[in-house]
């Protein structure tokens, strides 16, 4: 719905997918998040610990992503009569109403993330119910969609997505190639072997982990790599709860980083557009994401301050 919303207050296409595809990555580096989970598990580290610490590294994240979209818009510019006539009808509508009309859509994520949190059920489940929640909210709440839409919604959908589970699909075999190869494991050989300070080395490392990104999924790549490399790490100083982190901002990246991200997989069909057309304006954001991930990787206060 956010994409929908930012086009319809002015914003380009290709601007608003990029913002999307790019603050999606939020969701594992801001906690509860389970590549945090998988790390603790590989490793032993405290997830608590690990939830804590991912605390400010998420909105230092978030604020250079506001930083980057701010100086966008004042370089391109922006509709502000669509914006400011939207804001005046919210205005006119008074917040009690907004939230009364907004409130079975509001609804949609505290009912996912309870039931995943909760244990009612897999976040695969969830996203499954989740479809249907929207379907019976739409037809028989908000009426937005009619019965006789349902057929055209579902083919438009499979239209759109075939290709990204096809892309998925690719992305998961080439990875265990990878695997089998032993590609992770070799990398993280050649870094321990090669650099000595702890500088070098987790610049290497950031190296490694934003590549993996872009082929492997977070979890499986926190699983293999994490046992491998933390060992070099604590032998360096670096706290290995400071180190999940790192791990974790890098792996983000990968995802909406071209030409494999995953997230600009996702977007694309939702706005029409190219992957790479997306990409080239997801360029931004990324150097933005990349300048927070040198201040979470070299200030590990940022990290371990609420821990101390």
């Amino acid at each position: 719905m956010s994409i929908p919303l930012l086009i319809s207050l002015g914003y380009e296409k290709s601007f608003a997918a990029a913002l999307v595809a790019t603050a999606a990555g939020l969701g594992v580096i801001i906690p509860p998040s389970i590549p945090y989970i998988n790390y603790g598990v590989a490793t032993g580290t405290s997830v608590a610990d690990l939830f804590v610490a991912g605390i400010f590294p998420g909105i230092l994240v978030a604020l250079s992503l506001c930083v980057y979209a701010y100086i966008y818009c004042k370089r391109v510019g922006e509709d502000k009569e669509k914006i400011a006539e939207n804001c005046g009808r919210l205005r006119e509508k008074g917040l009690f109403r907004v939230l009364k009309e907004s409130f079975w859509a509001l609804l949609t994520p505290v009912i996912i993330l309870g039931s995943i949190y909760g244990g009612i059920c897999t976040p695969t489940e969830a996203a499954a119910f989740s479809v249907l929640y929207s379907i019976i909210v739409s037809l028989f709440v908000y009426r937005s969609m009619k019965i006789a839409d349902l057929g055209n919604v579902v083919l438009s959908s499979i239209k759109s997505y075939a290709p990204l589970c096809l892309m998925l699909a690719l992305a998961s075999a080439f990875s265990r190639v990878l695997l089998l190869l032993g590609v992770p494991s070799m990398l993280s050989e050649f870094i321990m072997n090669n650099f000595s300070s702890s500088i070098s080395f987790l610049m290497a490392c950031n190296v490694l982990f934003l590549i993996l990104g872009m082929f492997i999924d977070a979890g499986p790549a926190l699983i293999i790599l994490a046992p491998i490399v933390l060992p070099a790490a604590e032998s360096m100083g670096i706290d290995p709860v400071h180190f999940g982190v790192v791990m974790t901002v890098n792996l983000c990246i990968g995802f909406v980083s071209p030409p494999f991200g995953v997230n600009l997989f996702v977007t694309s069909p939702m706005v029409n557009l190219s992957v790479m057309e997306i990409g080239k304006k997801a360029i931004g954001f990324i150097l933005f994401f990349l300048i927070a991930l040198l201040l979470i990787t070299y200030v590990p206060e940022i990290s371990l301050v609420l821990l101390s």
